[in-house]
C-alpha cells in the first residue's frame, strides 16, 4: 500500500539538509508505529521517495514523501495525527492519501513548484523589480550559465518560468519547472533579471517559501500533487 504524505517544513527545521530529513522521517514513522515496508537485501531500509529535495534555507508548506506499508489500521485523519503527535511544531503533517499502486512515486512524479518570495530587509535592489516582469518575461530566450558533471552549459530557462508576478504586499509569486531535467531555482530567475539591468543580486537576499509542487496528470496538466490519491 502506498502513502503520500503532505507536510510544511518552516522555522529552524528549515536549515536541515536533506539527507537529516530522511533520518527525522524514518524515526517519525517508526515512532508512529506504522506497519511499514522495508526493502529486500542485505541492509534493508524503509521504502520512501521525496517528492524534491529543499534547498537549506528554504522553507516550504508543500512538501510531499511517498512510503509504502503494509497495513493501516488507522483512517488518513487518524494517520495524520498519529505522525503529528510524535514529530516537532516545525515540521507539520498536513495530510495522507493513498496512491494507486500504478502511481509513480514523489520523486518520478515532479514536474512543477510554486514559490512566495520575497527580499530579507536590507537586500532589496536598487530598481523596481515589479516593474521590470512584464519586460524580462517578453525576452525571446533567458540565458543563464549551469554547472553539470560536463562542465558549463547555457540554458534558456524561459520556457520553465510558468508565471511570475509581483503581489500586493511586496512578495512575489513564481511557478516554476521542478522536473529533473529542466528544474528552476527561484534564486535563478532573480539573479538573471537584475543581470539584464546591470545589477546583482546581494548575497543570501531572499525569503523563500514553497507553496506547493506538482506532477502532470494523463491530459499533462500540471497539479498539485496533494490532490493525487484518495483519503481512506
Amino acid at each position: 500500500m502506498k502513502l503520500r504524505i503532505k507536510f510544511s517544513k518552516t522555522g529552524d527545521i528549515k536549515y536541515t539538509g536533506h539527507l537529516d530529513l530522511m533520518r527525522f522521517f524514518q524515526k517519525l514513522n517508526r515512532r508512529a508505529k506504522l506497519d511499514l515496508k522495508y526493502s529486500q537485501g542485505f541492509n534493508p531500509h524503509q521504502i520512501m521517495a521525496f517528492a524534491q529535495p529543499l534547498g537549506v534555507g528554504v522553507e516550504s508548506i508543500g512538501e510531499y514523501v511517498d512510503i509504502e506499508v503494509n497495513s493501516m489500521d488507522m483512517t488518513s485523519a487518524e494517520t495524520v495525527e498519529r505522525l503529528n503527535s510524535v514529530s516537532i511544531p516545525e515540521l507539520k503533517i498536513l495530510q495522507v492519501k493513498k496512491l494507486d499502486d500504478s502511481a509513480k512515486n514523489a520523486m518520478a512524479s515532479v514536474q512543477g513548484a510554486r514559490y512566495k518570495v520575497s527580499f530579507k530587509e536590507g537586500k532589496a535592489p536598487s530598481v523596481d523589480v515589479s516593474a521590470l516582469i512584464d519586460e524580462y518575461m517578453a525576452e525571446d530566450a533567458i540565458l543563464i550559465t549551469k554547472e553539470g558533471k560536463a562542465g558549463e552549459r547555457e540554458v534558456d530557462i524561459k520556457p520553465g518560468i510558468y508565471e511570475f508576478k509581483a503581489d500586493s504586499d511586496g512578495s512575489f509569486e513564481l511557478f516554476l519547472n521542478a522536473s529533473s531535467a529542466g528544474n528552476i531555482k527561484p534564486v535563478q530567475v532573480f539573479e538573471s533579471l537584475l543581470a539584464m539591468n546591470g545589477e546583482k543580486l546581494k548575497d543570501n537576499a531572499l525569503a523563500t517559501l514553497r507553496l506547493d509542487t506538482y506532477e502532470a496528470d494523463d491530459k499533462g496538466n500540471l497539479v498539485s500533487m496533494g490532490d493525487v490519491g484518495e483519503e481512506f
